[in-house]
């Protein structure tokens, strides 16, 4: 299965450099000399690559800066921009256990008090926490994606467990849902 693991951003300097939205929760042992990933989409003006090649990596402040083997000047790398960088988890080896890919998640039943809520539509990767994006009768909903509020994934089981704080599930809600009361 391939996940994003970045999107490349405007080019940096004049030697191809390029800046990058990391989207991944180990930037630095995914971004090494050597690694390679796979481009969507894979033509950019009159640049067709399947594939980039980290030449160097580099923080500049907390923006991660990336050089390419194939991307050797400022033109080539404004022609790259907006790319999506993928990754194939195969070709990984995950130490941790206690995390999940967007993959695995989408799809789930979103349970709250024992009763289905929803269910994962997406999962947005933030500075600060992740966000599940789940799918309720009566709206999107996100959820902080931390272990006080999201006690349980159980990817086999098909489900997760939501503690929401109060209130959190009734936000999209029309007002006269919300426990009788008017907004």
């Amino acid at each position: 299965m391939k996940v994003r693991v970045a999107r490349i951003g405007k080019p940096h300097g004049i030697r191809g450099e390029v800046t990058v939205q990391v989207l991944t929760d180990s930037p630095e042992d995914r971004f090494i000399q050597g690694a390679e990933f796979d481009v969507d989409p894979a033509s950019h003006g009159s640049l067709t690559v399947g594939s980039l090649t980290v030449r160097s990596a580099r923080w500049n402040k907390d923006i991660l800066v990336l050089g390419f083997e194939e991307v050797a000047d400022r033109n080539r790398a404004e022609e790259v921009r907006g790319a999506t960088l993928f990754l194939d988890t195969e070709d990984v080896e995950d130490e941790d256990d206690e995390g999940w890919y967007e993959h695995e998640l989408v799809g789930l039943e979103v349970r709250v008090d024992g009763k289905a809520a929803g269910s994962v539509s997406a999962l947005q990767i933030m500075p600060a926490q992740d966000l599940l994006v789940v799918d309720t009768p009566s709206g999107e909903v996100l959820v902080p994606f931390v272990e006080e509020i999201v006690p349980e994934v159980d990817v086999e089981g098909g489900f997760i467990v939501v503690v929401p704080p109060p209130g959190l599930f009734e936000l999209n809600s029309e007002p006269e849902t919300r426990q009788g009361k008017e907004a």
